[in-house]
């Protein structure tokens, strides 16, 4: 699989990043089994085979078990840490942590700190290569949140920082305060989820559909070189062969687009959702056996060996009726700026199969 450099660092990493939120049971209060760390296991052994070297976490996946099994299987196999680039999240604490407080975001020195020890701890590694803020906290004080990052560096235990879910005018505000840039911006993008879209289409027209916050966030981005990492690609699996039954009819309607544009070209859904900007990721390899293992998705998102598709640029939309599928697909496809893979990684999580997804992208 291609790597590509994340600026302003020296690692290089797969173009999917691996997300590992559904390992270890999800959200549920359950404690770690012999089945989840089988699961573990074979997610790290099937991103070892395609070539996928980049792995997303967060304190708070499975209540920190998701970090805990991961760790089980990477203490099995010592020089795998040196080949992999693993990067966690922290800045969002459950209810009653302490007793008697709401679920809410803490971007604390403190906190910052507590959590990355948890991470490392669970992880059993002495450092993450990226730290990402979880969401912004509306308390934040950047002056604060610039002292945990440089303890952080100064002691070895994170090398690079990033957001999530962040606006443009967040990031510089709290960018004017570090000493290091921020490398990595997660954000939500896929056709479903697409106001990083119509905040260029829809600009000055009549519409409520305008999306306030995506207003110049990706050309920041890339005027910066801060890495956009893209969550939820596939839109939980809905657009990639997840049945849509008893979604909302935009859903199912956009699901059968990428469906049949997917059987016009020769390609497979992942292929359309992803946009494809760069050529083969895989091609030849033999199918992953198996079929539903309950955990993570991550596929390849571009088309194995099919030519790239080509689509009709669409006339810029009135939105005096709501856009059909058909144009919201094609849109977006063509949003986002030439050569943007060299900067964006998909980061793909969701309760679809592991297998299965991996194996459609791959035939």
């Amino acid at each position: 699989m291609k790597k590509i450099k994340i600026p302003h660092t020296d690692l290089e990493v797969s173009l999917l990043c691996a997300g590992c939120m559904d390992l270890a049971g999800r959200w549920q209060k359950v404690s770690l089994t012999a089945e989840h760390e089988a699961q573990a296991r074979a997610f790290l052994d099937a991103a070892e085979e395609l070539g996928v070297n980049f792995f997303d976490h967060a304190n708070i996946y499975a209540h920190g078990r998701a970090e805990e099994v991961f760790g089980r299987v990477l203490r099995e196999h010592p020089s795998l840490r040196g080949r992999i680039v693993l990067q966690s999240k922290a800045g969002i604490r459950w209810a009653d942590d302490p007793a008697g407080t709401p679920m809410r975001y803490d971007f604390s020195r403190e906190h910052l700190l507590e959590a990355v020890e948890g991470s490392l701890r669970r992880l059993g590694t002495d450092h993450l290569d990226i730290l990402l803020l979880h969401r912004p906290d509306v308390l934040w004080e950047p002056e604060e949140i610039a002292r945990a990052f440089e303890a952080l560096k100064r002691a070895g235990k994170v090398r690079y920082f990033g957001v999530s879910n962040q606006n443009r005018f967040q990031m510089e505000h709290l960018q004017r305060h570090l000493s290091d840039p921020l490398v990595v911006n997660q954000l939500e993008m896929n056709l479903l989820h697409h106001g990083f879209a119509e905040a260029h289409i829809c600009f000055n027209q009549r519409s409520p559909r305008y999306p306030d916050g995506w207003e110049g966030v990706l050309e920041y981005c890339r005027e910066q070189g801060v890495q956009v990492q893209a969550w939820r690609p596939l839109a939980q699996g809905y657009l990639s062969g997840r049945s849509p039954e008893g979604q909302p009819e935009a859903v199912v309607k956009t699901a059968q687009k990428v469906a049949e544009l997917a059987a016009q070209h020769g390609v497979s859904r992942e292929a359309i959702v992803a946009h494809p900007h760069e050529p083969a990721l895989a091609n030849g390899r033999d199918r992953l056996q198996g079929d539903r293992v309950g955990g993570p998705q991550w596929s390849a998102p571009w088309a194995p060996t099919a030519p790239q598709p080509q689509f009709a640029t669409p006339q810029q939309p009135e939105f005096s009726t709501p856009p059909q599928p058909e144009d919201c697909v094609r849109a977006t496809l063509q949003t986002l700026p030439p050569g943007a893979a060299t900067s964006h990684c998909c980061c793909l999580k969701s309760r679809s199969s592991l297998a299965g997804t991996i194996r459609r992208s791959l035939i």
